[in-house]
């Protein structure tokens, strides 16, 4: 792993501290995935260690650290609900809402900017979005 990677993880785990303590999640690990992985961003598996890729997997770029902490959100709402149905959504909403809140989600696409109303009925209108939208979505994932 090179010096910038390192940099990374260390920024990612300090922010992963931050939002699990928050939320009363406890991560065993964060790390980096295997550069081999390309059909994933992220892992949680299931001793609650966390793999986050930090390359775009076509151009081998860095990714946007924006779209690595949008995984971290994603990740560590895992550690509650070990699925994708509307309860982990609902929650990685909300986790993702409160890395916005407090500064360590700062994404650039208009996509994402918050809604004044509250949860979870925002998450399923930035959801919906998101999937229509692929195509911008996708503008967060490389440099």
């Amino acid at each position: 792993m090179d010096a910038n990677a390192g940099m990374l993880l260390d920024s990612l785990q300090r922010d992963a501290e931050r939002i699990a303590h928050h939320f009363g999640l406890r991560p065993k690990s964060i790390g980096a995935e295997r550069a081999n992985v390309t059909r994933r961003y992220g892992v949680c598996f299931s001793d609650g260690a966390i793999r986050i890729r930090l390359r775009h997997a076509v151009t081998g770029r860095p990714l946007k650290y924006s779209s690595l902490v949008n995984t971290l959100c994603h990740e560590l709402a895992h550690l509650r609900h070990f699925n994708h149905g509307p309860r982990f959504k609902a929650f990685y909403f909300e986790v993702l809402h409160f890395a916005r809140a407090n500064g360590i989600y700062r994404p650039r696409s208009v996509l994402f900017q918050p809604a004044a109303d509250p949860l979870p009925a925002r998450a399923v209108r930035e959801e919906r979005s998101i999937t229509r939208a692929g195509e911008l979505q996708l503008a967060l994932f490389s440099s």
